[in-house]
């Protein structure tokens, strides 16, 4: 008897922990080397995710939409998480912020030969600069009057305009823009190159909208697995992995 019940027991607490494990669906555009859809572990973003959410007992699944509709999705509740959001106050309205697990330095890029050199928003008076549609840039970068932007729906598009002139800066993550050349172009290293300076820092955060019911689940339980693989080593490992030193 003491036999089945400790079987009956067993099975309860089998059933909870499927019941409380689940499967968060993560969407963003690719962003390599931190959401690649070509690199089979996915990138350095969905790898700290996924070992993030791994210790608190759920499985990530990652769908690639170009980044508004991700966005807009994830704000929706479409979708449960993005996992590669800077922040802004316009956003902060609509989604929940986790704790950062990276930053993003922001630089130029600019044809090789010209002078530029990034030394404040005044310096890009009279430039045309390519931007990618839907980024959160700086506010003093997005509301400056002394340049015009250009959208485009990627980097890779960005550095292609400013090859054939139609632009005359673009900008994005350094390491973004290195393994992007890298990937797609590289003879691109001989005609471009980053302008000294950096416009901003901008830490990484994973976000879920407050239209979804879960969003707080998800956030919490992020932060969570997120201070035991910091505590673990997991979390500077996979930053080894590719060439950074976790901060």
């Amino acid at each position: 008897m003491k036999r089945w019940c400790w079987l009956y027991v067993f099975f309860l607490f089998c059933c909870a922990q499927a019941i409380s494990a689940k499967t968060i669906v993560a969407v963003s555009d690719p962003f390599p080397p931190f959401v690649d859809p070509n690199n089979p572990t996915g990138g350095l973003t969905i790898e700290v995710i996924r070992a993030a959410y791994k210790t608190q007992g759920h499985e990530v699944k990652v769908e690639y939409v170009p980044w508004v509709r991700a966005e807009a999705g994830v704000a929706n509740g479409i979708y449960d998480i993005l996992p590669n959001m800077w922040f802004s106050e316009a956003r902060s309205k609509a989604f929940l912020f986790s704790s950062s697990y990276l930053n993003n330095t922001i630089r130029f890029v600019k044809r090789k030969g010209d002078p530029f050199v990034f030394h404040g928003i005044e310096s890009l008076k009279g430039k045309k600069i390519g931007v990618t549609r839907g980024y959160a840039y700086s506010e003093a970068f997005k509301n400056s009057n002394l340049f015009s932007r250009e959208d485009a729906n990627s980097l890779l598009i960005n550095l292609k305009k400013l090859q054939a002139n139609r632009v005359d800066l673009t900008l994005d993550d350094e390491a973004v823009i290195k393994y992007t050349i890298s990937k797609h172009n590289p003879q691109l290293f001989a005609e471009l190159e980053l302008a000294e300076g950096q416009l901003s820092i901008n830490p990484l955060y994973v976000t879920s909208g407050i239209k979804n019911p879960h969003h707080k689940e998800w956030i919490e339980s992020f932060n969570a697995g997120l201070k035991v693989i910091k505590e673990n080593g997991v979390l500077s490992e996979i930053f080894k992995k590719y060439g950074l030193q976790y901060k």
